[in-house]
């Protein structure tokens, strides 16, 4: 088991299976905590936009570190999907996911698949670029993978 930290994220990755598999519940944990004091602090006292963009800023990051650089299945995906599915319930006081679909298309709120595409993008240029001479052996297939 290898443990990557940052800050209060912390993501363990078990290398005993078929394939890589990575664990991200307590990433998930730390956003649900950094949600919670996000709107526990400001509450329904702020507009939906301000609260959405603190949710972006100050935790979305916790739920997305490391996800460029492990592989991310269905079950995985789904599981964030449900996780940024129920924060947005709770701002607009709904269980309708036809509701929360309209709210996330009309905030600009993607769903994790384009984020993690981003993320990983973002990733692979700065590895592609780095001056390390193990990443520029690497680079080239940095490079051809960010532009598949």
């Amino acid at each position: 088991m290898i443990h990557l930290t940052r800050s209060s994220a912390v993501v363990k990755l078990f290398v005993k299976a078929r394939q890589f598999k990575c664990r991200y519940d307590r990433a998930t944990a730390s956003f649900y905590r950094s949600f919670n004091a996000v709107f526990g602090k400001i509450g329904r006292s702020s507009s939906e936009e301000v609260v959405l963009q603190l949710i972006n800023s100050k935790c979305m990051p916790c739920l997305l570190y490391a996800l460029e650089a492990c592989p991310l299945n269905k079950t995985q995906e789904k599981s964030f999907e449900f996780t940024i599915n129920r924060v947005l319930m709770k701002i607009f006081r709904t269980v309708s996911v036809d509701v929360i679909r309209e709210c996330r298309l009309w905030f600009g709120i993607p769903n994790i698949k384009v984020l993690v595409v981003n993320c990983k993008k973002k990733f692979l240029m700065k590895y592609a670029n780095s001056a390390n001479g193990l990443c520029q052996l690497f680079g080239i297939g940095a490079l051809s993978e960010y532009y598949s």
